[in-house]
């Protein structure tokens, strides 16, 4: 990916050492989930509790705003990336399910996962692990569900990143959609090894390669011990 360190490697680093050093059980079990949620600090707060800013090229725009009783992370990029993250204890193996549920208002036209000047996605979820492997879930424009990409970066870096294309395309856009994943499976799958704790997660924007404009917003992350009619 052009311009791959700037947009991963040492913020990645950053993340990861981060989260080894300082996890813990945030977002405490409840009834057989863990829950990240975007409460505010305050109502003058930008950023959701326990979450921290990260720009990576140009500048933020984000917040946390209220939608349908609930608090939800709003982002809006322009030739721009960046993305709020924040520390986690998961055993995947205990807790196999993510959930996250987003909408993207507008995503950026050109682009694509597969193509390296035009790799730009209005949303991404990125889970970190303790032996600085990563697995991020992105909302492509162009690329279809069910894409695979490695963005893994070697020395001195060392990390291994795959990517999954989770969501494709218009169709959806302006909705809010529901993703839920067997990160277990995913992780076994895609490092061909049993995964190690998960240690950190990441919610990111980028299009500063296509030059264009993306808007999206999330609403949280749950990881979850068996899916259910209840599952929240």
């Amino acid at each position: 990916m052009k311009c791959l360190f700037s947009r991963y490697a040492l913020t990645l680093v950053v993340l990861l050492q981060f989260c080894i050093t300082q996890a813990d059980r945030a977002g405490a079990d409840q009834a057989g989930y863990i829950s990240f949620d975007m409460e505010r600090i305050s109502e003058k707060n930008i950023l959701p509790r326990h979450w921290r800013l990260i720009v990576h090229a140009g500048s933020a725009d984000l917040g946390v705003v209220s939608e349908g009783g609930e608090h939800v992370l709003y982002m809006k990029c322009k030739e721009s990336s960046f993305s709020i993250e924040r520390k986690a204890q998961v055993d995947s193996a205990e807790y196999p399910y993510i959930i996250w549920t987003w909408k993207a208002i507008k995503i950026p036209a050109h682009g694509d996962v597969r193509v390296r000047d035009r790799n730009d996605q209005a949303l991404q979820v990125l889970v970190a692990f303790e032996n600085r492997k990563v697995i991020s879930y992105v909302w492509d424009s162009n690329a279809p569900a069910g894409t695979i990409s490695d963005e893994s970066i070697g020395w001195p870096f060392n990390l291994a990143v795959k990517v999954i294309v989770v969501r494709s395309g218009h169709a959806d856009t302006g909705k809010w959609i529901t993703q839920t994943r067997n990160i277990h499976k995913d992780y076994k799958a895609l490092f061909n090894e049993q995964p190690s704790h998960i240690t950190g997660i990441r919610i990111q924007t980028n299009t500063q390669y296509t030059k264009d404009c993306a808007e999206g917003m999330v609403k949280g992350i749950i990881f979850r011990k068996a899916l259910s009619a209840a599952a929240p």
